[in-house]
């Protein structure tokens, strides 16, 4: 579309119309309006649907009624960027169409200019805010949906990444699976999918990939941590959403831990991630633990038990820590000694397994702590490092 032929009849009428056209959308300029209000009208002026579309993007359409309509690539044809404008109608174009487009897409480009905010009146953050929030009405999410670009038809999985190397996570995210939308919300970041297979099998993909980029030592890793939710109906994003972050607790800081963390694979454990950190700093066993880790000797043995715990067997814990399996053994019974454990034995087996999670979750809970006094506090008292004096 482009603007209208200089050769057109000029009639008295269509002079009139012409005006009407030009003040009509000088008001929405002048106005506080948005650019749903903008191209809602332009629609139920031009008695066809009309849209638009940003170079982020971004996706606006309206029908003649004022009924907002999905999203969809415009057509060819379309007038400018910047956004791109367009009237979808059907049969013989009316000759005022390009008058119309044009004010149509300058008027998006002054409501556009008022802030930082976006064509919609809402950062993409707030938008994402309202698709994750079970408070907001359907109507509401569905409508942040379209805006940002999301087929509300198709499920979605919401990823929680978290820790120094977010960017280079959401950039290893993307290798493995489209990325619709990405956003920082708090100290999180949420990374909304929607084609993806299992998220068992991305997990498993993802945390490869996130160790490979950035290798954990015996001290542990620094990050990036990653929560993955369900795959579910995306009007269920928000349960998807929370499923991540308790995910995100469980994407361990220490030096076995897994990096990468499906919802879907902790099954019942996911009870511990509903516990506060205080809780699970002074269960017996984590505070028993702690304290044999606060000698060189006893943090290598701890370690090497976590090994064991992830690995299944002396032998291969030997193979991956480069050890004697004589070594391994005498380390583990190291920690059997002081907790009254016999490894050898299921249950006690899952109890070491259980207190080494816990105390994982209680690390990484301390590195996502949004408060650095109450993070660095609990790191100390996993990890026994003594207290930095400030001068």
């Amino acid at each position: 579309m482009g603007e209208p032929d200089p050769d057109l009849p000029r009639s008295a009428e269509f002079t009139a119309d012409l005006v009407r056209i030009v003040e009509y959308f000088d008001g929405f300029a002048e106005s506080d309006a948005n650019a749903d209000t903008v191209i809602r009208a332009a629609a139920v002026l031009a008695e066809c649907p009309a849209g638009a579309r940003w170079p982020s993007g971004t996706t606006i359409r309206y029908d003649a009624a004022g009924r907002l309509l999905p999203v969809a690539a415009p057509p060819q044809g379309a007038f400018g960027t910047e956004p791109a404008v367009w009237l979808e109608r059907t049969g013989a174009p009316h000759p005022l169409d390009g008058v119309l487009v044009g004010r149509l897409r300058h008027c998006l480009r002054v409501t556009s200019r008022r802030g930082a905010t976006g064509p919609t009146g809402l950062s993409d953050p707030a938008l994402l805010e309202v698709v994750l929030s079970e408070e907001q009405r359907r109507a509401d999410r569905v409508r942040a949906m379209r805006l940002l670009g999301v087929d509300p038809g198709r499920p979605m999985c919401l990823l929680a990444v978290s820790g120094p190397g977010t960017a280079d996570a959401v950039r290893i995210i993307a290798e493995h699976v489209p990325v619709v939308r990405s956003t920082i919300l708090g100290t999180t970041t949420a990374v909304l999918v929607q084609d993806v297979g299992t998220c068992r099998e991305l997990s498993d993909v993802l945390n490869t990939a996130v160790v490979q980029a950035f290798p954990a030592s015996r001290r542990g890793a620094d990050g990036p941590w990653v929560g993955i939710g369900e795959r579910l109906p995306a009007l269920a994003a928000a349960t998807s959403w929370e499923q991540a972050r308790r995910a995100l607790r469980f994407a361990s800081s220490t030096w076995h831990g897994r990096r990468v963390i499906a919802f879907e694979r902790l099954g019942s454990l996911a009870l511990l991630g509903e516990l506060p950190m205080s809780r699970l700093l002074s269960a017996p066993d984590v505070l028993r633990l702690n304290d044999f880790a606060a000698t060189e000797a006893g943090a290598l043995a701890v370690d090497t038990l976590e090994a064991f715990c992830v690995y299944g067997s002396l032998r291969r814990t030997a193979d991956e820590l480069h050890l004697h399996h004589s070594t391994v053994a005498s380390r583990i019974a190291q920690v059997e000694t002081v907790m009254g454990w016999h490894i050898g034995e299921a249950l006690d087996r899952f109890m070491a397994t259980l207190a080494l999670m816990m105390r994982r979750i209680a690390l990484s809970s301390a590195e996502l702590s949004p408060d650095p006094l109450t993070g660095s506090d609990a790191r100390r008292a996993v990890r026994n490092d003594p207290a930095t004096d400030v001068g």
